[in-house]
């Protein structure tokens, strides 16, 4: 293969650095000295969902962790550790958890095919199925999977919220709110699902 197949990506990185000097020429020495963002953002690994884009940031402003479903599991560590250097290093002050309509890893956790490897990862998405089975069920068609959505980032919402970090930065009194947001692919806004938890009293049961 030869060693120019990526030269396109380069030439991108390298108008896109130039670019942010000439808006700011000191934009890249500050970002080397440190990163001092105020958000998590744990979404969807979907290639359509970039985080910082999508919500206007510049690089160094939110702390991203993204995996397929944007699940949070309390055996993942590599999330987990991600949650515990935004909190307690970089004392971020929202966790943001979103997903997005039409997820592929909803889908395939709602079908009842063979998708291989996968299909262990889905199975935390499979039981917030079990959990509202019935209300799923009573939907059709695209509302059915959107409605699916919602619910598979409000069990994430509660994930976040149960583990050890944020619960130890909220016996200490830090201040952080964790919150559920669902991006439309179709018209590429964001939408609040309603759900924003800044202490252990808002948890559902």
């Amino acid at each position: 293969m030869s060693n120019d197949t990526l030269q396109h990506l380069l030439d991108n990185n390298r108008r896109w650095s130039a670019a942010k000097t000439a808006q700011d020429t000191d934009f890249f020495r500050r970002l080397a000295r440190q990163q001092k963002p105020q958000y998590l953002w744990i979404g969807c690994a979907d290639s359509r969902v970039p985080a910082n884009e999508i919500i206007g940031l510049d690089p160094g402003e939110v702390f991203v962790h993204r995996n397929v479903g944007n699940l949070v599991e309390h055996t993942d560590m590599n999330c987990l550790s991600v949650i515990q250097y935004a909190v307690e290093v970089l004392q971020v002050q929202h966790v943001i958890v979103c997903g997005h309509y039409g997820c592929g890893a909803v889908q395939a956790a709602l079908s009842d095919e063979d998708h291989g490897l996968i299909d262990n990862w889905l199975r935390k998405i499979q039981e917030v199925y079990r959990t509202h089975r019935e209300e799923v069920d009573a939907r059709q068609g695209s509302q059915r999977l959107d409605y699916m959505c919602e619910l598979n980032i409000a069990a994430q919402v509660a994930n976040v919220c149960r583990t050890t970090v944020v619960q130890n930065a909220w016996r200490r009194g830090q201040k952080l709110c964790v919150h559920g947001w669902v991006y439309s692919l179709k018209d590429g806004l964001l939408h609040n699902i309603g759900l924003s938890i800044d202490s252990p009293e808002q948890l559902p049961c």
